[in-house]
């Protein structure tokens, strides 16, 4: 067989196996040629702005000509990050320190693009655990929903406010669901977690919350949820970026204006994701504890890196251009 005839006989064998490999790292088209546009999220309330738009389906009516939607739901900021590192996802919803470490890890490829909610974590501790504020902490076993993530980095901020060194606490990890059972069984003392996860705590009335949303960090002016999106899908598709964040921005509005039947659309949608609806008491407990909030604010989004940097969760804090793409706004 001459060489030039060989040469081409393995790219064609080879060729949709290359094709393969680039595509996985951007966007794809399904068979029909529509644009795949793969969205993340969790299914809890903080992430309230998803469940909305993935109730009311107004992505799939304004793309339903050229766009295919699809809705992957994560338990953990990790997963969702490796998820977007694969190419697997486009836009996501996620906390504030997930993002700015996916933007860290990647190079700046995963860019913060709008703001989702703010506040919703509270500080609770266990009836006899003889903490009645903040500076009771010392001594103490805390638990957090995972080590670097966001209400970690708030529980840091108290110690420093408070002296507190992080050698005089115990911090323990563990789900959302874990902490409810160590604070019912008395093996922890303390816990900062998420809402609906604080209003269910202090429902079972074994622990009262020392510090409210609006006293753990900021005066509850920070990001528990932000937008992001992968550098790729927003140079290729500039157009469908713009038309998500318009129906986020309505679907914020939505919130705010509706308060009833946004938590009714929650809950629902809480139950067909995990199975199990929030009592109404807990889940209007817990809303009223979140705040949905288009409106970016990058100085706290850093202030939580340089936290992040000084704890050692991730290795440098990028300039505040290589993080955020605000161009597209409404």
């Amino acid at each position: 067989m001459a060489k030039k005839t060989i040469q081409r006989f393995f790219f064609l064998i080879l060729a949709p196996f290359l094709t393969c490999s680039l595509s996985s790292c951007a966007f794809t088209e399904d068979l029909s040629g529509k644009i795949d546009v793969r969205i993340a999220y969790f299914p809890n309330i903080i992430h309230t702005q998803a469940l909305i738009l993935k109730n009311q389906g107004v992505l799939e009516e304004k793309w339903k000509d050229t766009c295919h939607v699809t809705w992957t739901s994560f338990n953990a900021g990790p997963a969702e990050t490796e998820a977007m590192f694969a190419g697997e996802i486009d836009i996501g919803y996620m906390g504030p320190v997930p993002a700015v470490n996916a933007n860290v890890k990647s190079n700046g490829d995963v860019k913060i693009i709008s703001n989702a909610t703010n506040a919703g974590a509270v500080l609770l501790a266990r009836n006899d655990a003889g903490i009645s504020s903040a500076a009771d902490l010392a001594g103490k076993t805390i638990a957090v929903p995972q080590l670097g993530n966001t209400q970690h980095l708030c529980l840091l901020s108290l110690l420093t406010e408070h002296k507190i060194a992080s050698s005089e606490v115990t911090v323990t990890a563990s789900s959302n669901a874990d902490i409810v059972n160590l604070m019912d069984s008395g093996q922890i003392d303390a816990a900062v977690v998420p809402e609906p996860w604080g209003s269910t705590i202090e429902k079972n009335g074994n622990a009262r919350v020392i510090l409210d949303y609006d006293e753990l960090f900021l005066h509850g002016d920070y990001p528990s949820a932000l937008v992001v999106a992968s550098n790729d899908f927003i140079e290729t598709h500039p157009d469908l970026v713009s038309d998500f964040l318009e129906l986020h921005e309505e679907a914020t509005l939505f919130i705010n204006e509706n308060p009833e039947e946004m938590q009714e659309i929650v809950n629902t949608e809480i139950n067909a994701a995990t199975g199990k609806s929030l009592d109404t008491d807990v889940i209007q407990s817990a809303c009223s504890r979140i705040k949905a909030d288009s409106t970016l604010n990058p100085n706290v989004i850093m202030t939580l890196a340089e936290i992040s940097k000084e704890e050692g969760f991730i290795r440098n804090v990028p300039e505040e251009k290589n993080v955020f793409n605000t161009e597209f706004r409404p």
